[in-house]
């Protein structure tokens, strides 16, 4: 019988990355490789010279993937089920590692053969092609793929399935026809997920130095507090899509995160380095209107964010205190971009205001865990036995930036500063209502996994919050 007319005669080839699943197992395989060790980075370049097979065998010699965290196609898995079902001859032919692609077929259970890169040989395009029809013969297989890569490969098939195709492979299929299988397309709202925009809320805090020193009606340092918002969120964006890379195999494994941009799949790590090279663009060029000074505090919170994705949030305490310290470089930035000095108190009160939240987060992520005792948390150097410690330090640290509060309260400062200073006193009972509010909360199992994000979304907290600045305000009208 002719195996172009009989359907189970012919064997169906599936293509991996982007097709049955949506991701890229090299890209993947690097981040996991510089998250091993930073310094991987530097022999990239080499193993890239000798050419793709070689990059990606060196890549897949050092690191591991977990095939069963992986974003599959769930349209085209269950395809395929239905294919292997009938009786049909299922073939993972990728240009992924051997290494990943047997971890991958055996952990499906669902292919007769695996076709990968192995050797020095790419198994992409043409070598691709020519594998498939020499086992098969030509137009004696049905092919499965989504990108320019794969066009010499539907060439050669019986018939052809275009899986989420890219623009090449979308001008293919409308020419010839084939049979496709769409998939979840990027939304504005996605994009505006892998920012992260809700975040940039943090940022704000670069305006308190400023409103402390009672400059909020000085244009010049409201534009130059503008600016430095703008570059301070463009650069945290930045910040966010690259620890995602790093977290793809973490975040799979979590309930909510799993569905980020990156971790599901729906957006490619190819557009998100594109997005960073922007942002870090737009960061950089709106920096060069303020003084030298914010961008030196600039470049620091990059190596600071970047060397905390990288290693300390896996380390014991010092994660918490990088975490707070970062926010404090946030008042630090609005500092350097307006002039105004910040005084001790104010960095203070930070560390210990920022250090209690950031236990929180680590409490939450305990909480919502389901260690046991001696056991770390997935990324993390916590363990199930942890929490009691985590608690009574995060609000030790919540009534130490009250206490600071209230000492910066009745110093000769705020009677110089403010005409009204019983006026601020309302300030640190506040302080404490919220911090001791977020507590309760993660201890009651309805925390957000962010405790910032939660005290901004939170109307109590709002209300809270806007009553201290409004006293701080009329404590200081003249």
């Amino acid at each position: 019988m002719d195996a172009r007319s009989d359907k189970n005669a012919a064997p169906l080839a599936v293509d991996l990355d982007g097709t049955l699943i949506a991701g890229d197992l090299l890209w993947e395989g690097l981040f996991l490789l510089i998250r091993k060790n930073p310094l991987f980075l530097f022999l990239v370049p080499f193993w890239a010279a000798r050419g793709p097979a070689a990059l990606k065998q060196a890549i897949a010699a050092r690191v591991d993937i977990d095939p069963a965290s992986l974003p599959y196609r769930d349209t085209v898995l269950s395809r395929l089920r239905d294919e292997r079902a009938a009786g049909r001859k299922i073939i993972l032919a990728t240009g992924t590692p051997r290494k990943f692609a047997d971890a991958i077929a055996a952990h499906l259970g669902l292919f007769d053969a695996v076709m990968a890169t192995d050797g020095l040989h790419n198994l992409t395009a043409g070598r691709k092609r020519a594998a498939l029809v020499e086992a098969y013969g030509d137009g004696g297989f049905d092919y499965a793929g989504n990108s320019r890569h794969d066009l010499k490969v539907f060439d050669a098939a019986r018939a052809a399935i275009v899986v989420a195709p890219d623009r090449h492979a979308a001008r293919w299929q409308a020419a010839h026809g084939s049979e496709t299988i769409d998939a979840q397309k990027p939304s504005f709202k996605t994009v505006l997920k892998m920012l992260r925009v809700h975040q940039w809320l943090k940022n704000s805090l670069i305006a308190v130095p400023m409103v402390l020193s009672h400059e909020y009606l000085n244009m010049p340092m409201l534009l130059a507090c503008a600016l430095a918002f703008v570059s301070f969120s463009t650069a945290a964006s930045a910040i966010y899509i690259v620890n995602d890379f790093f977290d793809l195999a973490l975040d799979r494994k979590h309930p909510s995160k799993r569905n980020r941009p990156f971790a599901s799949g729906v957006l490619s790590m190819p557009f998100g380095m594109a997005s960073v090279a922007v942002l870090l663009g737009i960061s950089f060029a709106t920096a060069a209107f303020l003084p030298p000074l914010f961008m030196a505090v600039l470049a620091t919170y990059l190596v600071a964010t970047t060397a905390y994705s990288l290693s300390v949030k896996r380390m014991l305490l010092l994660d918490v205190l990088m975490l707070a310290f970062l926010y404090t470089m946030r008042l630090l930035a609005g500092a350097a971009a307006t002039g105004v000095d910040v005084s001790f108190w104010l960095l203070a009160f930070s560390t210990f205001f920022f250090l209690s939240l950031a236990l929180v987060k680590r409490f939450v992520e305990l909480r919502a865990s389901d260690l046991v005792q001696g056991e770390r948390i997935a990324g993390r150097g916590y363990r199930a036995e942890d929490q009691d410690v985590i608690a009574q330090a995060g609000m030790a640290s919540a009534f130490s930036s009250a206490l600071v509060l209230a000492l910066y309260i009745d110093s000769a400062a705020v009677r110089e500063l403010y005409p009204h200073p019983w006026m601020v006193w309302p300030l640190a009972p506040i302080v404490l209502y919220l911090t001791m509010r977020v507590w309760i909360l993660a201890r009651r199992d309805e925390m957000h996994d962010d405790p910032v994000v939660f005290i901004i979304r939170d109307w109590r907290s709002q209300l809270v919050a806007v009553t201290g600045g409004v006293m701080l305000l009329i404590a200081g009208w003249a």
